[in-house]
């Protein structure tokens, strides 16, 4: 094999390689005799079919496979033997000329191919022990657990009928049947039967609760309401209906006290247990945003203290997803630029800008994770994939299958885990400087988080920057729910 460096400007490089036609008819004698061990022809017992009669009928595509497996190895050799580093996949430039490829597939001429990519760039990683970050803390207070178990107390609250003709007040819950209809025929999935509804709960399409409020137990009315024009059903969307509603029952809340039985209600052995059990979840949910703000002050640290120059494809490609899930969502919600008060050449700037951070931010991660050995074992990835399939009641199995044919998508499963465990290793060898703070200053600190945190995974492990798929969301059609 022959290799030219035919391009070597910035990241940029581009490589001509040329394989010698016998060194093409080698393996490709090799694979016919492969293939004539194992294939089974009809008039020729298996293993035995002759090698010519292989040739004659399977040849082309068998120099096909040839061909490809060598532009796979061949280049992999070509850049491990020059200590290059793509920053993604390399694109692959084989002959266009009919008369040359029929040569190369008769195995009469050389096959002489180009590589062209971008590396990643040189990061010479600093001292991270010259980095003071800032870890907002806050004291799981009495008055905290008392919240929190007012709320669950809430959440579990018992309701019981109100007195005969007492009309239904927000927070009550009110039974109800109904049939929806538009311009007065019934559709599909308009219809229920002693639903069970809190009113105040906004669980059905606005408007359709407010119309309850005041109604008493026996009333029947029609409850008017418009579905969503972002409704999940595009038959309904944007359309007026109208619900012949019966309300069978009103009941009142009925908050339960929070004491030994409450906590046994829970399945817990005692009130100190529960308080126990509410402590811990607010510090981990503290801990969580305390984390969270950390890991944007190491990485805005980061940010500002690197500069290279940046691979102009990976650039690109975090661009193009950045501005595609912005102009999707914008569709969605039909907003315009002016609607946030900027244009889109001034949004193009500002995204392209965010493109860069999380490019730049990835591929230092991935120096830094690469030269202290850093590794997602396959039991975190198991623990991301149940996590991640948690997401999806009742699709757990479709969602396991979506990530075992889609490799990228797993590959977006393991970025995040790789980055936190970068961003660890960062702050563990930093100054940690703890600031106490109330919850609501670290929610506040947290809210004004923005997206440019985010970091491209496609420098995690140096290769080619990765779409975003995820698994097909399944709706809950039901009647007038507000999807």
């Amino acid at each position: 094999m022959q290799v030219t460096e035919t391009l070597n400007q910035g990241l940029k490089r581009e490589l001509k390689l040329v394989i010698g036609a016998a060194d093409l008819s080698r393996d490709y004698d090799v694979r016919v005799k492969e293939v004539a061990k194992t294939i089974t022809l009809k008039g020729f017992r298996a293993g035995k079919v002759p090698v010519p009669h292989v040739t004659k009928m399977y040849g082309k595509s068998i120099m096909g496979e040839v061909v490809q497996k060598k532009v796979d190895d061949s280049t992999r050799t070509a850049l491990a033997d020059r200590n290059l580093k793509p920053a993604y996949q390399p694109e692959v430039k084989l002959p266009e000329d009919t008369a040359e490829i029929e040569r190369v597939m008769d195995g009469k001429g050389d096959l002489s191919f180009t590589i062209a990519f971008e590396i990643v760039p040189e990061i010479t990683v600093k001292d991270f022990a010259a980095l003071t970050i800032p870890r907002h803390v806050v004291e799981v207070s009495e008055a905290y657990i008392a919240e929190a178990l007012d709320r669950i107390a809430n959440q579990y609250k018992d309701f019981e009928a109100r007195a005969e003709g007492a009309k239904a007040e927000k927070g009550d819950r009110v039974t109800i049947s109904f049939v929806g209809s538009i311009d007065g025929v019934p559709f599909d999935g308009g219809s229920a039967e002693s639903v069970p509804l809190e009113l105040g709960s906004n669980q059905f399409i606005p408007g359709f609760e407010d119309q309850l409020t005041g109604t008493t137990a026996g009333q029947e009315l029609t409850v008017n309401v418009t579905f969503p024009e972002t409704y999940g059903v595009a038959e309904l969307a944007g359309k007026p209906a109208a619900f012949a509603t019966k309300v069978e029952a009103v009941e009142a809340p009925k908050v339960s006290a929070i004491d030994e039985d409450f906590a046994k209600k829970l399945g817990l052995e005692s009130l100190e247990k529960l308080r126990e059990v509410v402590k811990e979840r607010i510090a981990d949910e503290l801990k969580g945003m305390s984390g969270a703000k950390m890991k944007r002050d190491v990485l805005d640290m980061l940010d500002k203290e690197y500069s290279f120059d940046l691979p102009e494809k990976l650039v690109e490609a975090e661009f193009s997803n950045i501005w595609r899930q912005l102009t999707a969502d914008m569709e969605r919600t039909k907003r315009t630029f002016a609607d946030e008060n900027t244009t889109e050449d001034k949004a193009r700037v500002e995204y392209r800008a965010i493109a860069e951070r999380r490019v730049r931010l990835g591929l230092l991660l991935g120096t830094v994770g690469e030269q202290n050995k850093v590794t997602i074992s396959d039991e975190e990835m198991q623990r991301a994939l149940m996590e991640r399939a948690r997401q999806f009641p009742g699709q757990e199995r479709e969602v396991f299958e979506f990530y075992r044919k889609n490799r990228n998508a797993l590959m977006e499963l393991r970025g995040p885990l790789f980055e936190q465990k970068v961003i660890d290793l960062i702050a563990s060898q930093a100054k940690i400087e703890e600031k106490s703070v109330s919850r609501e200053e670290l929610q506040k600190l947290v809210e004004d988080l923005g997206d440019s945190d985010e970091v491209s995974h496609a420098g995690h492990d140096h290769s080619h920057a990765h779409d975003h798929d995820d698994p097909n969301h399944v709706h809950d059609e039901h009647c007038g729910h507000n999807h």
